[in-house]
């Protein structure tokens, strides 16, 4: 368990480092009470010192001026607790910080742990991701321009004269990954320890996929488990079967996870509950109903897990059995998961006017949300200075 006292000179350079990252954590008495249970004074002092990319164990050295034996052991304890991720590549070991979010926070509760207070945590972070709405927590997360995240159409629901991109395509996705693992769902397991369980009947436990080179990462650290693709592509079936959005990372190539979302419990549907209508970025679809064949009965209402389908406006006039649903399009995200629901057939997907692809990778979409927010001149920065130390160091 930590042991960081919430004072201005432990926490304040941790939280600065902490807000460099694309996603940062605003600053707030919760904050500073997470962040005094998770990390304790050693290594808060490494984490605020650590580079913005990835470094070996001697740069780290350099970094924080502690001996190299020390820093591997409070290394080793950080990356047991998800704080960094210790990354093999060539005989070398390459380390780097974790973010808050998507991050250490939702390592935090990726599997049952005694080390840490996880209901208080689960309290605290709760209320710190909605407390000051658009000029809090939530804000930094779901308020810019590129969204982290975006979501996935189900690829049986679209209409039959469109096809999808290997990118929109749950079941691609995970083909194509060299490495498969499952998780436990942090969101659910979050409302556990605060006395809820999902309205959906989602699982807990192996519902979150995690891929790559993250999902070796969550493995080796006892975070994930690793499975064959055939086991996630069955672990895929199920999701969609009951009803979940599935939530990837925002990019083209090589997402790292795959979330199966529900509208109770998810925190990334949540921001879009909560007004963020581009907090998660879309599909190339939009959902419609047709006025005709529907009869107002509320089953989409109730499968919608972004929130968006109610009474239409035109509707609310008339008596309850010549009413009809619509679609908010500004808040749908075109994912498919409420047409099961519809007996009359009423629910259709047709192609989304003006949608953007995803960036191409992770360096793009990091690129453009650090530019957007001002934070990317430090990265270019540390980057020239780097490459030039690293070139002078060789033989």
């Amino acid at each position: 368990m930590g042991h960081l006292l919430s004072t201005k000179s432990s926490l304040i350079p941790l939280i600065d480092r902490l807000n460099r990252f694309p996603v940062g954590l605003k600053d707030s008495p919760r904050l500073r009470q997470i962040l005094s249970l998770l990390f304790d004074e050693r290594e808060a002092a490494v984490a605020a010192r650590f580079p913005l990319t990835e470094a070996t164990l001697d740069e780290l050295v350099q970094c924080t001026g502690l001996p190299a034996a020390e820093l591997d052991g409070i290394l080793e304890s950080m990356a047991n607790k998800g704080l960094v991720m210790d990354l093999p590549y060539n005989g070398q070991t390459f380390y780097l910080l974790v973010p808050g979010l998507i991050g250490f926070m939702e390592f935090t509760f990726m599997r049952s742990r005694t080390d840490l207070p996880q209901a208080e945590l689960a309290r605290l972070m709760s209320e710190y991701l909605r407390e000051q709405g658009k000029d809090g927590q939530a804000g930094e997360f779901f308020g810019g321009r590129w969204p982290l995240t975006r979501a996935l159409v189900h690829g049986d629901r679209i209409p039959v004269q469109t096809r999808i991109t290997p990118w929109e395509d749950a079941c691609q996705i995970i083909r194509d990954a060299d490495f498969h693992a499952v998780t436990t769902c942090f969101c659910r397991h979050k409302k556990v320890h605060q006395g809820q369980t999902c309205q959906q009947g989602a699982p807990m436990e192996e519902i979150c996929m995690v891929l790559g080179q993250g999902a070796r990462f969550l493995v080796r650290r006892g975070f994930a488990e690793q499975r064959t693709k055939t086991e996630m592509l069955t672990i895929l079936e199920q999701a969609r079967n009951l009803g979940l959005t599935q939530i990837t990372d925002n990019i083209r190539e090589r997402p790292s996870f795959l979330c199966n979302c529900c509208r109770c419990c998810c925190e990334l549907l949540s921001g879009v509950q909560m007004g963020f209508d581009e907090g998660v970025a879309k599909t190339p679809f939009l959902a419609t109903i047709d006025a005709q064949r529907c009869d107002y009965c509320g089953a989409c209402l109730r499968a919608c897990n972004a929130k968006c389908i109610g009474l239409a406006e035109a509707a609310r006039a008339l008596p309850h059995e010549q009413r009809w649903a619509e679609v908010n399009s500004t808040v749908c995200l075109g994912c498919g998961a409420c047409l099961p629901a519809c007996e009359h057939q009423a629910l259709s997907l047709v192609p989304r006017p003006g949608h953007r692809n995803p960036p191409r990778d992770r360096n793009h979409l990091f690129a453009r949300m650090l530019w957007d927010k001002g934070r990317l001149w430090p990265y270019i920065s540390e980057g020239l200075r780097r490459g030039f130390g690293r070139l002078r160091r060789r033989p």
